[in-house]
Parts: C-alpha cells; sequence; structure tokens
C-alpha cells in the first residue's frame, strides 16, 4: 500500500505533536531527509518496533526493499496520492508484509517542512474495492443477460406458438402429436430459461406482497423434506416476533429451493441443512465490511449446511450466469444466479460464508417494513368465448411474430390490419374509414417505438385501447417509462392461447363503456 496525501495549507506542528496514548498509529516525517522524528507506540507496535527503534529511521525503511525508491520519489515531489503509490508493499520488522495505508498531511515542526503520517489498515478497504468490482460486473453480466433474453423470447414465441397450433391441428393417435409435444415442452423449457435470466437482471416481473417468512418457510418445509431425501437431516429454526418484509411469495419459494437443493448436493453423504429466520439490526461495524448493505433492521433469513464447503474462487464466482462446479448435464448454473436477482430486486442482500470442509452458510437480509400481512384473493380468469369479429392493428417489426400473431387472430374470427413500423401504422389509421377496436404493438421497434405511437395514437383518438407485448417483463417496461402504470401488457413468449385471451379480456372491457363508440373519423 502506499500514501495518500490530504490537500491543505501546511500546519505548525508544537514540540511534541503525537501522544503516546493515541490509538490511531502515527508518525511524524522529516520533509527533506523522511526521517522518522516521532512515532506512537501503536505506530511502532503495527511494524513491531520498540518506540524508540524508530526515531530516525528512514521512513522508506518501512516499506518493501524494491518499493523504496519510488516512494522516496513520490514524497520528495510531493505526489503520495498518485495510483501508482498505493501498489507500495509495507513490511514489518520480521521482513512479513503488511497492508497499510499512508494518509499525508503536510506540516511544520519546528519551522521545517515534514509530514504527518496517520497509517491506516488497509484490508478494509481493499475488501470494499473487491466488492464494488464484483457488484459492477454482476450488473454488466445482468445487462448482456437481459439482453438476451429479450431477443430469444422473440424466438420462443414462434417455436411455441406455431407448435401449440400444429398441435390444435393433429387428432388423437397421430403419429405426429409426440414429436410436436416435444418441441412444445422444449420450447417451454427454454422459457423457463429466459425466465431466469430475466430475474438474474432483475428484468422479471415481480408481485410483492408483505410476508412473513416464518409463515413461507414452515409452507415450504414439508416439500424440502421430501426433496433433500432422509439421509440429510432438517433444521426450521423460526425466530420470534418475526418482523415482514415486502417481496413476491413465488419467487422467495424459487430461492429455497435453489439454496436447499445446493445445500443438498454439496451434502452426498448427508448432514445437517438448517433454515433460520431472525430479527437482526445491522450496525456501522457490520455494513462497513459490506459495501452495499446499509444500516438498520432486516429479517434475516439463512440456509446452513454441514457440506464440502467453498474456497474463495468458487465464492468470486458463485451467482454468475452458467457458472456451475456440477458435472456436465447436471444444472445450468442459473439457479444461483436466480437467487441473486430475486434478493436484489426484493431490496434484499446477500451475504454467503464458506470455507473448504466447513460447510456453508448463505444469509439474506430483507428490510423490515411496519405493513399488515394482506392474505391474496387470487384473480381467475374466466375462459369465456375467444373468438370476436373485432378489426384489430397489429404492429410488430418481427416478421414471424407478426404473421402469428395474425394467423392466430384471425383464426379467432378478428379482422386484422398489419403494419411493420409506427410510421406505416399511422398511415393505416388515418385512411382506414371503419372502426379499429384494438391496436396491438411491440413496445421496441426500430425508428418509431411502442411508447411514441402510443402518444401519437392517442393524440389522434383519445380513447383508442392499446396492447403492448414485448420480450422484456412489465417491471421493466415500465422502469424504462416505455409503459404507464395500468396499460395493458403481454410478455413474450406468448402461446396463442394467451394472446387470443388477453385480446378478449381487453375487448370486453370496452363492451357498453364510452370509448366503445365511434368518433366522427369511424375509429375510437
Amino acid at each position: 500500500m502506499g500514501a495518500r496525501q490530504k490537500r491543505e495549507a501546511p500546519r505548525t506542528a508544537s514540540a511534541s505533536l503525537l501522544s503516546s496514548d493515541t490509538t490511531e498509529p502515527m508518525l511524524v516525517v522529516d520533509g527533506e531527509t523522511l526521517d522518522i522524528l516521532e512515532a506512537n507506540p501503536a505506530a511502532a507496535d503495527k511494524y513491531g518496533y520498540e518506540p524508540g527503534e524508530l526515531l530516525r529511521m528512514p521512513l522508506t525503511r518501512l516499506v518493501a526493499a524494491e518499493d523504496r525508491g519510488h516512494l522516496e520519489a513520490l514524497l520528495h515531489r510531493g505526489e503520495p496520492a498518485t495510483p501508482d503509490a498505493f501498489d507500495i508493499r509495507h513490511v514489518v520488522k520480521s521482513g512479513k508484509s503488511i497492508e497499510v495505508d499512508m494518509l499525508m498531511h503536510r506540516i511544520l515542526r519546528s519551522g521545517r517542512k515534514a509530514w504527518l503520517v496517520v497509517l491506516q489498515d488497509a484490508t478494509r478497504r481493499r475488501h470494499l474495492e473487491e466488492q464494488l468490482r464484483q457488484a459492477q460486473k454482476m450488473e454488466a453480466v445482468g445487462m448482456l443477460a437481459g439482453g438476451i433474453a429479450h431477443d430469444f423470447n422473440n424466438l420462443l414465441t414462434i417455436i411455441n406458438g406455431y407448435s401449440q397450433m400444429v398441435l390444435g391441428t393433429l387428432p388423437p393417435g397421430d403419429e405426429n402429436r409426440t414429436s410436436v409435444e416435444q418441441i412444445m415442452k422444449a420450447g417451454e423449457r427454454a422459457a423457463e430459461l429466459t425466465r431466469q435470466l430475466l430475474t438474474f437482471s432483475r428484468r422479471q416481473v415481480v408481485r410483492p406482497k408483505v410476508l412473513d417468512l416464518n409463515t413461507l418457510v414452515a409452507a415450504t418445509a414439508v416439500m424440502l423434506r421430501r426433496l433433500i431425501g432422509e439421509h440429510i437431516e432438517l433444521r426450521i429454526v423460526a425466530g420470534p416476533d418475526l418482523g415482514k418484509v415486502h417481496a413476491d411469495a413465488g419467487q422467495l419459494e424459487h430461492v429455497i429451493l435453489n439454496l436447499v437443493v445446493n445445500s443438498r448436493d454439496a451434502m452426498p453423504n448427508g448432514g445437517t441443512l438448517i433454515l433460520e429466520t431472525q430479527n437482526v439490526e445491522l450496525g456501522e461495524s457490520y455494513v462497513g465490511m459490506h459495501a452495499t448493505i446499509r444500516p438498520g433492521r432486516y429479517v434475516m433469513l439463512a440456509v446452513t449446511d454441514t457440506g464440502i464447503g467453498m474456497d474463495e474462487s468458487t465464492r468470486s464466482h458463485l451467482f454468475e450466469p452458467f457458472f456451475t462446479t456440477k458435472e456436465q448435464g447436471h444444472g445450468t448454473g442459473l439457479g444461483l444466479s436466480t437467487v441473486y436477482g430475486i434478493v436484489k430486486q426484493s431490496n434484499g442482500e446477500i451475504v454467503v460464508y464458506s470455507e473448504p470442509g466447513h460447510g456453508t452458510c448463505i444469509k439474506l437480509y430483507f428490510p423490515v417494513v411496519a405493513e399488515v400481512v394482506v392474505e391474496d384473493v387470487a384473480e381467475k380468469l374466466q375462459p369465456g368465448v375467444l373468438s370476436g369479429t373485432e378489426t384489430i392493428l397489429l404492429v410488430e417489426d418481427e416478421e414471424a411474430v407478426r404473421k402469428l400473431v395474425r394467423r392466430t387472430l384471425e383464426k379467432h374470427g378478428y379482422q386484422l390490419l398489419v403494419a411493420a413500423t409506427g410510421t406505416e401504422a399511422l398511415e393505416i389509421l388515418q385512411n382506414h374509414s371503419e372502426r379499429i377496436h384494438l391496436v396491438i404493438t411491440d413496445v421496441i421497434m426500430p425508428q418509431m417505438g411502442g411508447r411514441q405511437l402510443a402518444e401519437r395514437l392517442k393524440a389522434l383518438h383519445p380513447k383508442i385501447r392499446i396492447l403492448f407485448v414485448s420480450g422484456y417483463t412489465e417491471s421493466s417496461v415500465l422502469r424504462s417509462g416505455n409503459l404507464a402504470e395500468g396499460e395493458a401488457f403481454l410478455q413474450k413468449p406468448f402461446t396463442p392461447l394467451a394472446l387470443a385471451r388477453r385480446v378478449r379480456e381487453l375487448l370486453d372491457q370496452g363492451n357498453g363503456a364510452p370509448d366503445a363508440q365511434k368518433t366522427e373519423s369511424g375509429n375510437p
């Protein structure tokens, strides 16, 4: 480690600047010779010397021999804050290297230029820097994962959509039904992978509510015991008077399942698995060692196993997509990256403790909320009649998706007007004399996106109905400003059945309402 200079005017020091009872290691160094003029006991102890041994010793002797010339040149130039100074290695009396930062203050001592040197342990700074680098890397990987998932969802819409349509034309017993069903199953598995990628990148839709983690953990206990097998003992330690958290219940169940599966795989010969909840207050001392955690009240969910543990290298890559220590064909490498995305998306934090041969403890921290737990009332879409005769304007730049949507809706009796761009859609709207009941538009399109098109459409016909579709999730599109709260949205990949249901649902909402009437131009 090197030196950091505090930019301020020189100050005059008294004859004895350092107090013997100062706990922070400090030195006073001659500005010309770089000899140590004063050293408090804390500084001497840090380098393994008696206080008197440091007096008149050159400061450069406290660094590695090969770095002494470099430090001397920096100090004489008055540039101890340059980046390369932090690579200087410090050594104690025995010759062992230590991590130290030197904060340098210009002073005057008895009328002579000098340096006041404050020595700080660099271990914490290095730890925080590593956490910051890891967080930045995960954010970059998340952005890439989200982009890939978006593009892949377009392809899956086509694969899954046409598979469902073909399957619907095959009679029972047809020799091709099995092949098409396998295609559909593969497409569904691929769709699940993209959902995991979107969760990791924090672009997956969430439906959070106020939860009691004790209730959630207890509800999963029976399933978990069957999952881990009889060779592993499952213990659940429920914290009393547990605070409430705001998160998506289904996603947290997914988190618990992934962590338990990994713990099970780490204990092939059996062991103990502990799920523990607890109220915790994280203060400055703990937060200081974890760059992304803020002080405050949290509910902790800890998953601890007595398995094989992990080394530092494995821990550093643990949450990266497709990273796995399992054999080929055993896992996608997305389980823990999904956990990471869900926890972050829920405003939580995740900390991992593990040593080879000593098991693993993964702690999740969720901020406590003051709200009351409210039971869900499930909203079920009534199947109803999916066909209709209304006119729909479809705007989609992806040709294959455009063809699939058109074929699906025409099969259900709708009249379709089709545009590949926003400009083309506006021309159709202005030239079409009959009423257009619904506009379906992709959110992300070249030249004119769905949001911009919607604003132009609303300017012409304020009450026109619009259904947005995208390979990104609803929450992501909302955050980007491409979707407003309450606007209709359908995420790709969608099946023809899901599309038909959503369209019929929107059209039925308009029946008998004022916006169902024609304007003078014939459009809503």
